[in-house]
């Protein structure tokens, strides 16, 4: 290569002014220039033609794959794709997205924006040259849509007609987030920016007329499905004394627990036969365990019958006062459970004992370094 370079040199010196090194200078001129305009041109991926091939490349390895595995390739779905790859490349990558796949190229490749110029190199848009030409004529129409709504209140208080004040009812329904608003847009949009947005639509939303745009409003805004459902509470049961009771399952680590909670007690509890004390010495697994009875105010008014398996104390005592938590629903109002489920009283402990790793000493601490 570089003795081509210097037999050009040469060449060029020889030839000094002429037509011929005119002719040299253009082509490595526009060489040059070449590399430059496609590497200032962004990813080919922007182009057609490279989606188009990239379709082409995927149909193609979607046969061998389909080959691969003895299964029909006109009847080969993604799923079984995604099959196929996690067969064939194994991964023990948590992340799922740092794993190998195989999506069509239109999953792949994000959807990007028309030609925005004509052939005399003019912009279509005289927002072109703000860099974000599609968020601030978002902004312009909205901004025109709350000036409509406002146009609309004066005219009805020209004429005295009362206003519309029942508001919009936000309740189970969210603002697109960033990601999604840059997903309609197809550009960045920055965290202030997209602040200003949101809060421009709270605005609007906020004028008592606000309902004749409510078409528009529901383009930015999505339905939240329904997470929480009301937990049906079983009703107090009864033994052959007439003794009202309920029963409770709790699990905390390796540790299960079943606790039944009678009425009218005097706090006695026993687990496993044996009195709270002598089974768990320690001050903390006792205070754990009655935790749900002072929170309700209910120590000295209940007994309990518990019986556990698995884990340690504390695994058990935590199991215990699940049981023992949800067991006590029974015995208290909508309101008292709900207070009980915002304490977290009803909520599983997920934590468990983190793994050791190899090549450590344990689950996060290192070997100790030493330099010889």
């Amino acid at each position: 290569m570089a003795a081509a370079v210097g037999r050009v040199l040469r060449l060029c010196r020889r030839w000094g002014a002429g037509p011929r090194a005119q002719t040299l200078r253009l082509i490595c001129t526009t060489t040059a220039v070449q590399k430059r305009n496609v590497g200032a041109s962004g990813p080919e991926k922007y182009t057609e033609a490279f989606i188009k091939k990239q379709i082409e490349e995927f149909n193609l390895g979607k046969r061998h794959l389909a080959n691969m595995m003895g299964e029909d390739p006109e009847t080969f779905t993604q799923e079984d794709i995604d099959r196929a790859i996690a067969y064939l490349f194994p991964s023990g990558l948590f992340d799922k997205q740092a794993r190998p796949l195989m999506k069509h190229p239109t999953e792949v490749f994000p959807e990007q924006r028309k030609i925005q110029w004509g052939e005399d190199g003019r912009p279509f848009h005289f927002l072109f040259y703000t860099g974000k030409q599609s968020y601030y004529s978002l902004m312009h129409e909205t901004y025109e849509k709350f000036l409509n709504v406002q146009k609309h209140q004066d005219q009805l208080t020209a004429q005295d007609l009362p206003l519309q004040k029942e508001k919009r009812n936000l309740a189970g329904s969210r603002w697109l987030t960033k990601i999604e608003l840059e997903e309609m847009l197809l550009e960045k949009v920055s965290d202030d920016d997209y602040s200003r947005f949101i809060q421009l639509l709270q605005k609007l939303v906020a004028l008592p007329c606000a309902d004749i745009e409510e078409k528009y409003i529901q383009k930015f805004s999505k339905e939240v499905p329904v997470q929480l459902q009301k937990v049906v509470i079983e009703p107090l049961q009864h033994d052959e004394r007439g003794v009202a009771f309920s029963t409770g399952e709790g699990k905390r680590k390796t540790a299960r627990a079943t606790a039944i909670v009678y009425d009218n007690g005097t706090g006695k509890i026993t687990v496993n036969g044996i009195d709270i004390l002598h089974y768990f010495p320690v001050l903390q697994d006792r205070e754990q365990l009655l935790f749900p009875f002072q929170f309700l105010g209910r120590i000295g008014k209940h007994d309990m019958v518990c019986t556990v398996s698995g884990g340690g104390r504390s695994a058990q005592a935590g199991a215990i006062r699940l049981a023992s938590a949800k067991a006590l629903r029974s015995f208290v109002t909508e309101k008292e459970v709900e207070f009980m489920r915002q304490a977290g009283l009803l909520t599983v402990d997920p934590r468990v004992k983190e793994r050791k790793k190899p090549g450590q000493e344990g689950a996060r601490r290192k070997f100790t370094w030493k330099k010889r």
